[in-house]
């Protein structure tokens, strides 16, 4: 099962947190978002299939985000938690912790923002077009 978001980069995208990333449906971003990879989401936690909401939520699964812009391509692979709500109707974050609440959709991640390419994040950084795509096993 998979959930695909659209999204755009951003000058400010810097991508240095060390612990999380986000894509957001903001139509903006501050210098202070270091783990903002994405605004101007077309969808959110909120507007994601049950079913696939319910498969998150199983402790062994397997959530990967495929993150895709201006010919970059970095996976993120996290898992499932039995608290995710997947109710925010504004961000989702991917988490290399085990803490949960109303925006994150994995857990326990291989990557942070800090983590990921940094030629993805140039590409972002200039405006590309990202496409997040969430996959559960």
């Amino acid at each position: 099962m998979e959930e695909v978001v659209r999204a755009t980069g951003h000058e400010h995208v810097a991508a240095e947190h060390a612990s999380t990333l986000e894509v957001t449906t903001d139509d903006y971003l501050t210098p202070a978002g270091d783990c903002i990879v994405g605004i101007d989401a077309d969808r959110a936690p909120a507007d994601f299939d049950d079913e696939f909401v319910a498969a998150c939520r199983d402790e062994d699964a397997t959530v990967t985000l495929v993150l895709e812009a201006d010919g970059h391509r970095e996976e993120v692979t996290g898992s499932g938690h039995p608290d995710l709500e997947f109710a925010d109707d504004r961000s989702m974050v991917g988490r290399t912790s085990d803490y949960v609440d109303d925006r994150t959709i994995f857990v326990d991640a291989d990557k942070a923002a800090a983590d990921l390419d940094r030629d993805l994040v140039a590409a972002l950084a200039d405006g590309a077009a990202l496409t997040a795509t969430l996959r559960v096993e």
